[in-house]
């Protein structure tokens, strides 16, 4: 059997759309960040590998997990997690919630309603923003409006590559009774553009998704971390900008991501917004305890 890291697509941390271990987030933190974000690659690349059997895509999960656990060292990404989690004395619940997700991926390919892509949600994306706040000794009273901003992320990239994930995957994320009352159907998904029903439903689910980016909008500020706080402002301007975007544009005809000229502007609007709602709050503390 091939190592995990052999079956890599060859995306890295620098290739998604959102910040991993970026240069905000303190030197301190980063390798373990690493190696947590290298375990999950590995382990999503393999769900999603175009020549792999489903029995072997699962014996490769269940590899990875083994050795994450301890059970032997034969693949270096659970190894160096494992290790990288030990120092911290952090627990890889975590990343199995994330290998239950993936193995989702190899053996469910629709979703029956909103309730359903939302459960997978809690073990696909939930997981990633529950560790960073674990990382950071961040409070657990966090987590609601952190899953919130996850699911958002996670349904922001399906409703992206909707039409990809069908003709390479046969993946479909979008929920069957969503279809059926826009009067879309799966098959849609592979015609270069949208038919009016298709593109009803699409921006239906963008505006739901919306709805769960409202909710996640007091994430950034309820850390006590500042460096984690910019990072989750900058995550939370990528996701707003982006649904907007899901709720006018075709996915399967339009440029539904963003330009790198667009992350660069975005980063520096939302370290901008924190930093400034971070120096007024203290300004606003201070002048209460002056006043008293």
């Amino acid at each position: 059997m091939a190592t995990a890291g052999e079956l890599r697509s060859g995306k890295t941390h620098r290739d998604e759309n959102f910040p991993v271990a970026s240069w905000i987030i303190h030197p301190r933190h980063r390798e373990l960040i690493l190696a947590f974000y290298n375990f999950v690659r590995t382990a999503d690349d393999i769900a999603d590998h175009d020549s792999l059997s489903e029995q072997d895509k699962l014996a490769h999960l269940d590899l990875l997990e083994g050795e994450l656990l301890g059970q032997g060292g034969s693949q270096p990404e659970a190894v160096k997690l494992r290790a990288a989690l030990a120092q911290r004395g952090m627990s890889p619940r975590h990343a199995l919630d994330l290998l239950a997700a993936f193995r989702m991926d190899v053996t469910k390919l629709r979703y029956e309603d909103w309730d359903e892509v939302i459960h997978y949600c809690r073990y696909s994306a939930m997981p990633v923003g529950r560790f960073m706040l674990d990382v950071h000794e961040e409070s657990t009273s966090t987590w609601p409006a952190s899953d919130a901003l996850c699911a958002g992320l996670q349904i922001n990239n399906h409703l992206q590559d909707c039409g990809k994930d069908f003709r390479n995957l046969n993946r479909v994320y979008l929920p069957r009774d969503a279809l059926a009352a826009a009067g879309a159907t799966v098959e849609m998904l592979g015609q270069d553009k949208s038919p009016k029903p298709l593109l009803h439903c699409l921006h239906g689910l963008a505006q739901r998704t919306e709805t769960l980016l409202e909710q996640s909008r007091p994430l950034s500020a309820s850390v006590k971390d500042t460096r984690l706080g910019v990072e989750i402002s900058v995550i939370q301007t990528y996701a707003d900008k982006i649904v907007k975007l899901l709720k006018v544009r075709d996915p399967l005809s339009e440029r539904v991501h963003l330009k790198s000229y667009e992350f660069l502007g975005y980063s520096i609007s939302g370290i901008a917004a924190e930093l400034t709602r971070r120096v007024l709050g203290r300004n606003a503390v201070s002048k209460r305890a002056a006043g008293a």
